[in-house]
């Protein structure tokens, strides 16, 4: 028994063989699917996807690379498809300093907004954070401000949601970042990258972390684990990381596969 907490199902690059990659994924084991979108007309995509497939579900939102595509009407837009039956979270949405295809400032607002959109929801979020200098952090450490803040309002309202508030995706940062994420009871998101030779300080931050913040994804078509790096990535390709992990924290497949499934189900509640 499998999850895969992050996979884009709804790309274009899964176009000719779908229902195919679903299929291999449930003969796999892998019994949930998380398909986040990027912008309003991915989120609609991910959501006809989570309804035509039983495993698959849905976040909706406005990746920070997307950010130009914001109008006023979204909010209002992702609010209505937030409200669908198998949206299970908000995301993906975050901080991207790297590529920097929005305005920082921009990107900040429309986090912000979708931050708040989540707590109204009460649905949890899935946070992208990119940075364009890996040792610095600085969208690392501007991410962690803005969540800690609004953590702190939903602590304020006495919301039980306070507990389950969402998941780093595809973690980068170092074990202090990890910490202080865990310590809001935020979920670290590990990808494929943690099976790269050079990826020492992410396997540092796999063996360190509490067992209950950990969730297993693919980010597939994209981030494909060794030794399969060069091919597509699709979501059955999340036992690679999986097993990764449980050599990283010195235990079996199977405890990881059961832990990771336990944790992403007290996440999503699906």
């Amino acid at each position: 028994m499998l999850a895969d907490t992050h996979c884009h199902l709804n790309f274009e690059s899964f176009d000719i063989d779908r229902p195919a990659v679903v299929a291999r994924a449930q003969a796999a084991g892998i019994t949930r699917l998380l398909n986040p979108g990027i912008d309003l007309v991915s989120s609609q995509a991910a959501v006809q996807v989570a309804s035509t497939y039983e495993p698959v579900f849905a976040a909706v939102g406005v990746h920070p690379n997307d950010g130009q595509t914001w109008h006023p009407e979204t909010l209002v837009e992702l609010r209505g498809l937030a409200s669908q039956p198998k949206v299970v979270a908000i995301g993906e949405i975050g901080l991207d300093y790297y590529w920097q295809r929005t305005p920082v400032s921009l990107q900040r607002e429309i986090f912000e907004h979708q931050l708040e959109l989540a707590a109204t929801m009460e649905l949890p979020v899935v946070v992208h954070v990119r940075d364009d200098l890996p040792q610095e952090m600085p969208a690392m450490r501007d991410t962690l401000a803005i969540l800690k803040h609004w953590v702190g309002e939903l602590a304020d309202r006495k919301s039980d949601f306070a507990h389950r508030p969402g998941v780093l995706h595809s973690f980068s940062g170092d074990m202090s970042a990890a910490s202080e994420a865990n310590k809001m009871n935020f979920c670290i998101g590990i990808t494929g990258p943690v099976t790269y030779k050079k990826a020492d300080r992410l396997r540092e931050v796999v063996a360190m972390i509490p067992e209950e913040y950990l969730l297993i994804e693919t980010d597939s078509p994209f981030l494909t684990p060794h030794p399969h790096r060069g091919e597509r990535n699709e979501p059955v390709m999340v036992r690679i990381i999986a097993e990764k992990i449980a050599l990283i924290r010195q235990t079996n497949f199977e405890y990881i596969a059961e832990l990771t499934s336990s944790n992403a189900e007290r996440l999503f509640r699906w």
